[in-house]
């Protein structure tokens, strides 16, 4: 039986229709969200309020500390745990989220990274996060001649698997990447229009900022969460964070995490025509919550999950 998963760009409502499958299956959430795997930080991941976590159980929120890097590997392996314990409750697991290397290390399987040494590791994650990122891109592009590019946090990566590991980070996984996880995935994903898109992202961050978004960023460094931690390094993360360091004015930091939020989800928009391994049904999130929801019932039923 393939495990139904919803997705779709950051911002076009997977929380609304997820709530309400909810009231249509028995359906217990699994959150596929890198933002939202830390805690304290939910105004700015848009994680469930309470009235969402009463409607279903939610798993994979708030599980890690914002110092931590919560890996893809991780949260398969995770996610995997969960999704038994779902199933045999004799619940249906419904995985729910925008983080596409999530699903694919879910699905599709990721290697099994090498023990890099912690101390080690971190006096190297220190020198990497100092340097430019184009420094930071060269290194991995002559140290990995698969390396790709896709941002610092990757650049780091690739860098420190071939300095900690002796072994390009694309060798390794093509020598140690596991079997595709059974049962797979029937996808729904959640597409709009990019007016409409961008049009749901700008309310959203002004939502977010009159909840109290920087003061919920404030607070994390205030408690001793360093600004450069794995999880201040999202989008709008990083720029309240250099709004608060003086590095960006109050007056442009609502448009810089609105274009920076755009830009993230037109990545997701791609990753998700292209990259999905398994049965996808495509439905326009301009349809109510409801309606969706009932979309993705009779979608899965006459794919024969």
């Amino acid at each position: 039986m393939r495990l139904p998963v919803l997705v779709g760009p950051t911002g076009v409502g997977k929380t609304a229709v997820a709530t309400a499958l909810a009231g249509l299956l028995p359906v217990e959430i699994v959150s596929a969200d890198s933002r939202q795997a830390y805690r304290g930080l939910a105004i700015g991941t848009a994680a469930p309020s309470a009235a969402e976590r009463a409607a279903a159980p939610y798993h994979g929120v708030g599980v890690v500390d914002p110092r931590e890097r919560y890996s893809a590997g991780r949260f398969a392996r995770d996610a995997a745990a969960w999704i038994d314990g779902i199933a045999a409750r004799g619940r249906t697991p419904l995985v729910v989220g925008g983080t596409g290397l999530y699903l694919r290390a879910l699905f599709d399987g990721l290697f099994e990274e090498p023990d890099l040494g912690g101390e080690r590791r971190q006096r190297l994650g220190v020198w990497l996060r100092a340097l430019p990122l184009a420094t930071a891109d060269r290194w991995a592009r002559r140290l990995d001649p698969l390396y790709r590019g896709g941002g610092r946090q990757r650049a780091q990566r690739a860098v420190e698997v071939a300095l900690l590991a002796g072994r390009s980070l694309s060798a390794l996984q093509a020598a140690g990447t596991p079997a595709p996880r059974e049962p797979g995935a029937w996808y729904a994903v959640l597409t709009l229009e990019r007016p409409a898109l961008h049009e749901r992202i700008a309310r959203r961050t002004r939502a977010m900022l009159d909840a109290g978004w920087v003061d919920e960023v404030r607070g994390c460094l205030a408690g001793g969460v360093p600004p450069d931690a794995p999880g201040l390094s999202a989008v709008g993360y990083r720029e309240i964070v250099a709004h608060l360091e003086g590095r960006l004015a109050a007056d442009a930091l609502e448009d810089a995490i609105a274009q920076a939020t755009r830009r993230y989800a037109k990545r997701q928009e791609t990753w998700f025509r292209h990259q999905l391994g398994g049965p996808a049904v495509r439905l326009d999130a301009r349809a109510a919550a409801d309606a969706l929801a009932r979309q993705v019932v009779d979608g899965y039923r006459a794919a024969g999950s």
